[in-house]
């Protein structure tokens, strides 16, 4: 066997020193690249939150490019079991919290307003006589709580026609169909009518079917860029004051500008106007979630009109960045 040199020692051990250094480094690096990225935030529920929650991500990365954030929509619902359950950091909500809900640690922070309308067939047969009658409160009550079915004779009285009522309702769990149901002194488990998923969905059933009435967010029923009603859906007024007829200051409708106006003005009731929210499990901890909810309530409220929404008020502003100040300590 061949003696080997000092030298040649020193070589192997170099080299083997180096192969275990470039190994190390290797490993280092995909360790790295499997780590989670804790840069993220994750966020899923509402479908009524979900438009404006996509805009104010695609503004926020850019003053944020760092903080990825991930947005699926699948109902308040489950968004609120996502977010107790450690799925997600933050749900869209569209309802007002419950006790049960808080004592689980449900945390909200409101950030928006909206509202649910009742919709139509832009077709209807009947379409001149809904929008000069509207429908009442009490007879939109009994369109969603009967088990009997109903006629468009017997809810709207321009109509002679005894042709029944299709009316939708959400089968998901949602705060646009607790909502609505609140409106209707009622709740989503009791509401009638034909079951379909999800916002889209029933904007969809409704468009399909000329005697479908159902109810919307509005962020489904108004175009965004032209601020008009999305072809194929009618929204049909509120008889708000009882009279058979929609007067002038119950004509708030024909576009999404003029709604939004009802809305912040109080003309438009609440329910099923109501306020939007981010849901945390207990005080919000990730420095990430905390950024991006600050920024929500401050910068982020300038992209809210434009994409089919109600600001908040200075004094709910104030109310919600002191809470996520205070939260955070």
């Amino acid at each position: 066997m061949k003696n080997i040199g000092f030298t040649q020692v020193i070589i192997i051990l170099f080299a083997l020193h180096a192969g275990v250094l470039l190994f190390t480094s290797c490993n280092q690096n995909a360790v790295k690249r499997n780590t989670p990225d804790k840069g993220a935030i994750s966020i899923s529920g509402a479908f009524a939150l979900y438009p404006l929650t996509v805009l104010w991500a695609e503004e926020f990365n850019k003053s944020y490019p760092d903080i990825r954030i991930d947005i699926s929509a699948g109902g308040a619902g489950k968004g609120m079991a996502d977010v107790l359950a450690g799925m997600v950091d933050l749900a869209m909500f569209s309802r007002d919290v419950l006790p049960a809900e808080t004592e689980r640690g449900a945390w909200p922070v409101a950030v928006a307003k909206d509202a649910v309308v009742p919709v139509v067939n832009s077709a209807n047969p009947f379409i001149e006589a809904l929008m000069t009658h509207g429908l009442k409160k009490d007879m939109l009550e009994t369109l969603y709580t009967s088990e009997m079915a109903t006629r468009w004779s017997e809810i709207c009285p321009g109509i002679s026609l005894e042709s029944k009522v299709h009316n939708y309702t959400r089968s998901d769990a949602c705060g646009a169909a607790q909502v609505w149901a609140k409106y209707l002194n009622s709740n989503q488990e009791q509401l009638q009518g034909i079951g379909v998923f999800g916002d889209p969905g029933m904007a969809d059933a409704v468009k399909k079917d000329v005697m479908g009435l159902g109810y919307n967010n509005m962020a489904y029923v108004y175009d965004i860029d032209s601020r008009t009603i999305r072809p194929g859906l009618a929204v049909v007024p509120i008889d708000l004051n009882k009279n058979d007829v929609i007067d002038d200051e119950e004509r708030f409708y024909e576009s999404l500008d003029s709604l939004l106006l009802a809305i912040q003005r109080g003309a438009y009731p609440a329910p099923p106007a109501r306020d939007l929210y981010f849901i945390s499990n207990g005080t919000p901890k990730n420095e990430q979630v905390n950024t991006f909810l600050n920024w929500v309530l401050t910068h982020g409220q300038q992209y809210i009109s434009r994409a089919g929404y109600v600001n908040l008020s200075e004094e709910q502003i104030t109310e919600q960045r002191q809470k996520l100040q205070n939260g955070a300590h």
